[in-house]
């Protein structure tokens, strides 16, 4: 797209370090303001990009969340009235001409197989109502609108819960191949505590526990001891959670804060584990890929990215990411057959050029052009 646009993108929180979605936004951003003039419009940002930004202050604590998210979207609608191209929208509300949907839809989650009493129910509680009026306004269509759904797993979710009809784009993350710093994979390791000999599996989650951590100690704890476990994004309880329900596993388990840098454990890991129970697509087992890693991931049932792998073929895919024996031979494999390793190495790599996120950004341009032209129609 050769004209220089004025974008405005809305996101709750602009910055890698706050989750997947959030990385999404960043990275995408990152292509996009090499081109185009990008306004980023946000609760809280830590980046280093050249953006302008327009900060939404956060409504008090005392607040319910629905309150907030419905102040942020009627800020954002007011703030994007006038000065702008093109309105590239992550968060709900009918502010965005670009929609993009990470998440399975709230209308899903409470009403789809429910009683018509039970859906009654949800209908009369006030915060259901915010979220369900909030979230048919982000897929309801309008001149110039497109839907962005981030993996095929999610697009069909949403048809489930607003028709088949509905036009959905499937715009997946895109990745970039760094290259492994052999020093600096071996400072980590050092610093961390963990022997040459040790394999290292690693979880990147801002909740570990909803990635499948529970499982993942499970399997660990089914492997010998050169063994480990590295968990990134921990929060404060998860050190009394291992206490009380894995003391055994306490020192083969590293805990690290969340991070807006997370390569460096990548580098150092020397397998990526990601056994989730629920991921629309799934940014940190990818990224894990990107970074040379083999991966272990629930399959399309439950994961978005494995829509795109093959089992033994780009990574070991879990057909059931409860079962711990399972997980565990996926460790054990990757971590020791040198064949099964550089086969899924191999794959992973050729996938990975093929999702960049200079593609991803090629695709939105698209749509912008599509939707600027619908809109300009008398």
């Amino acid at each position: 797209m050769a004209e220089k646009l004025r974008i405005a993108f809305l996101v709750d929180r602009f910055g890698r370090r706050f989750g997947g979605a959030e990385a999404y936004g960043v990275n995408l951003v990152e292509i996009l303001c090499q081109r185009h003039e990008v306004t980023v419009i946000a609760h809280d940002f830590d980046h280093d990009l050249p953006v302008r930004e327009i900060r939404v202050p956060q409504q008090r604590k005392v607040w319910p969340s629905w309150i907030r998210v419905w102040h942020f979207a009627w800020r954002a609608k007011a703030l994007t009235r006038a000065g702008f191209d093109v309105i590239h929208s992550h968060m709900d509300g009918g502010a965005g001409d670009i929609q993009v949907l990470h998440v399975t839809p709230y209308r899903h989650r409470r009403l789809r197989g429910k009683s018509w009493w039970r859906r009654l129910w949800v209908w009369l509680q006030l915060r259901n109502l915010a979220y369900l009026l909030l979230e048919a306004a982000s897929v309801s269509l309008r001149p110039g609108r497109r839907l962005v759904a981030v993996s095929p797993y999610l697009r069909d979710q949403i048809h489930g819960a607003y028709g088949a009809d509905l036009p959905i784009a499937v715009i997946p993350p895109g990745a970039s191949p760094v290259a492994v710093d052999p020093a600096q994979r071996e400072r980590l390791r050092s610093t961390l505590g963990w022997k040459a000999h040790d394999k290292v599996a690693l979880l990147v989650a801002r909740n570990p526990l909803r990635k499948g951590l529970e499982a993942a100690l499970q399997a660990l704890d089914m492997l010998p001891e050169t063994f480990r476990l590295a968990v990134v994004g921990a929060g404060p309880g998860l050190d009394a959670y291992l206490a009380e329900r894995f003391p055994g596993l306490r020192q083969r388990v590293t805990l690290i804060a969340a991070t807006p840098d997370v390569s460096p454990y990548y580098q150092a890991a020397d397998v990526y584990v990601h056994p989730t129970l629920g991921d629309s697509f799934g940014m940190a087992p990818f990224e894990a890929m990107a970074h040379d890693l083999p991966v272990i991931v629930s399959s399309s049932e439950y994961c978005g990215f494995a829509e795109y792998a093959g089992h033994m073929r780009d990574a070991w895919i879990l057909e059931n990411p409860r079962d711990p024996a399972d997980i565990a031979r996926g460790i054990s494999e990757l971590c020791t057959n040198a064949t099964t390793r550089s086969r899924l190495l191999q794959h992973g790599a050729a996938l990975v050029q093929s999702m960049s996120w200079q593609s991803v950004a090629n695709k939105f341009e698209a749509l912008y052009a599509e939707s600027i032209a619908e809109r300009r129609l008398p």
